[in-house]
């Protein structure tokens, strides 16, 4: 009987964290759901993953501290007895500044926790598979949760921006370095949830503006990463999972165009 694998999930107690999770429960995985403040939130995708017969095991981790990213793998290799066979960097700081406004402290936190601490989890995952039993070349694999925005610029959330460029700057370079043992992908959604000072009515018009002009489900997305993480030949790319949406231009991020032109 094959055991399996495992799937490291950062973010994954709401929104599209918790897609993820399931649908790496779904596809057979189990899953080690991290988040930082929302516990109870955490302990319900627990629940719903176990429904599907997966395991699914608790994390806690503010991943802006220096040491994030060994300290939570660390804590992963407790729990398992080895490394995730996958990792999925979806945690985000998502706040609002420009580039007038932006500081050195806001660019800071958004470059720890959406640039640094990925990267570093990448790089102590290769390490614990040197170390351990490779299981074959590319049999591990990291999963970079970017943004449609990084294809498709526009100069609103200037630190939340320049940190998921830089993620995104970094995939085909982490491919590089971590060759053979660890695939890294890139994984690019479009507007899936009401964000931030996003009104309901704002966010139902904003959510069509892309090719197929329809709501891109989060469940698709979360397939996608199922997708990536199981499929050995695919190393150094990124997907883009937006109905399009990187294909609309707007001279600003779509929450503020759609009031400014409510019809796009």
């Amino acid at each position: 009987m094959t055991t399996a694998p495992w799937v490291l999930v950062t973010g994954g107690a709401t929104r599209l964290g918790r897609e993820l999770a399931l649908a790496f429960a779904r596809a057979g995985w189990n899953v080690l759901c991290h988040y930082r403040r929302s516990l109870a939130q955490a302990r319900q995708t627990q629940a719903d993953a176990e429904a599907l017969g997966a395991r699914c095991l608790l994390v806690a981790m503010d991943l802006a501290r220096p040491d994030a990213a060994t300290t939570l793998l660390a804590q992963c290799h407790g729990l398992i007895g080895a490394a995730p066979r996958c990792i999925v960097n979806n945690a985000s700081l998502f706040d609002a500044d420009d580039a007038a406004s932006a500081a050195s402290a806001t660019l800071q936190r958004h470059l720890a926790t959406n640039t640094v601490t990925p990267l570093l989890l990448g790089n102590a995952l290769a390490r614990a598979v040197r170390e351990g039993a490779p299981q074959g070349h590319g049999w591990h694999s990291v999963v970079h949760v970017l943004d449609q925005k990084v294809h498709n610029l526009n100069p609103d959330y200037f630190s939340y921006t320049v940190s998921k460029l830089a993620l995104e700057r970094s995939v085909a370079l982490q491919a590089q370095a971590l060759a053979p043992l660890v695939r890294v992908c890139g994984l690019s959604p479009g507007l899936m949830y009401q964000s931030g000072p996003q009104s309901a009515q704002n966010f139902e018009r904003a959510s069509r503006v892309n090719l197929l002009r329809t709501p891109l489900a989060p469940a698709d997305v979360a397939r996608a990463a199922v997708f990536l993480a199981e499929n050995t030949s695919l190393n150094g790319c990124t997907l883009q999972a937006d109905n399009g949406q990187h294909l609309v231009p707007l001279a600003r991020d779509v929450m503020y165009a759609i009031d400014e032109n409510p019809r796009p």
